[in-house]
Parts: C-alpha cells; sequence; structure tokens
C-alpha cells in the first residue's frame, strides 16, 4: 500500500512530527507494512506543498527508529513494525469508534471536546491500570531512595 500524506495547517505540530506521525500510525494500523514503499521526497513536495528538507527530515527520523530504509535510487522503503493487534479486531473497533464519534458530534461536542473527553478517560484508564498492577499502592524496595 502507498500512504497518502496530508497536512494539518491549523495545527502547532510541525509538518515533518505530521508526516512521522502518520507513517506511525499507519504501521499500527496495518495499513503500512514491511516492503512497501514510501511516496518519493518529491511526490510529498508536490502534493503536500512542503519544503524537501521536511520531507528529509522526517524520512531520517523514520529510519533513525528502526521503521524505514532509504535505498539509493529505489526510494524509502518499511522494514519495521508497530502493534501486533489483529486487523479485524482493529476494523471491528474502528467502526465502533467511528459510530461513537458520529454521536458525539450529533451531540454537539466539537473535535476539541473529544480530543479532550478521550485524554480524560486514557488518563483515568491509566490510573485504574496502575491500581491493578500495584492495588496497595506500595512502594518496593528498589524504589525507595
Amino acid at each position: 500500500m502507498v500512504i497518502s500524506f496530508h497536512l494539518d495547517r491549523a495545527t502547532s505540530v510541525p509538518a515533518y512530527a505530521q508526516l512521522v506521525r502518520q507513517v506511525r500510525e499507519a504501521l499500527r494500523l496495518g495499513q503500512l507494512e514491511p516492503g512497501d514503499r514510501l511516496p518519493t521526497v518529491r511526490e510529498v513536495v508536490t502534493s503536500c506543498t512542503v519544503n524537501a528538507a521536511t520531507v528529509l527530515k522526517a524520512y531520517r527520523e523514520l529510519e533513525l527508529s528502526g521503521l524505514v530504509e532509504s535505498r539509493q535510487g529505489s526510494g524509502t522503503f518499511i522494514t519495521g513494525t508497530l502493534g501486533s493487534a489483529d486487523p479485524h479486531v482493529i476494523a471491528r473497533l474502528r467502526g465502533g469508534l467511528a459510530r461513537w464519534l458520529a454521536q458525539a458530534h450529533d451531540a454537539g461536542l466539537e473535535d476539541e471536546d473529544v480530543e479532550a473527553l478521550m485524554a480524560s478517560v486514557k488518563a483515568e484508564q491509566a490510573v485504574r491500570s496502575s491500581r491493578i498492577t500495584d492495588p496497595a499502592g506500595s512502594t518496593s524496595i528498589g524504589d525507595v531512595a
């Protein structure tokens, strides 16, 4: 599969970081796999109207993290993986999330409201998870300074 990049000019997230995030998300969702070729720098520059140095910075960061490999004269290819969820499970969850998001928008929530709600639920889950891991809230000997 070939990824089609898009940039959100309204965000404070740098363009190169948006490109990196999109590749990482596509890897996690199984939309990109080892062997897939990323668009050429020229293709991204044309489609996203961004500087070539921005694309090169994104591809370099992905390469340093072991996710892609640049091959002289051939392009940039996916070499690593992220996530291991079953694609069918991801598709089912994605459908449920899409329905939930539609309900949230129908209820009058804006994108920022949804993001704040998601962040609060994720934080609550992290707290619950840490309590399950250490129900007594005790500190191990190695944690004492």
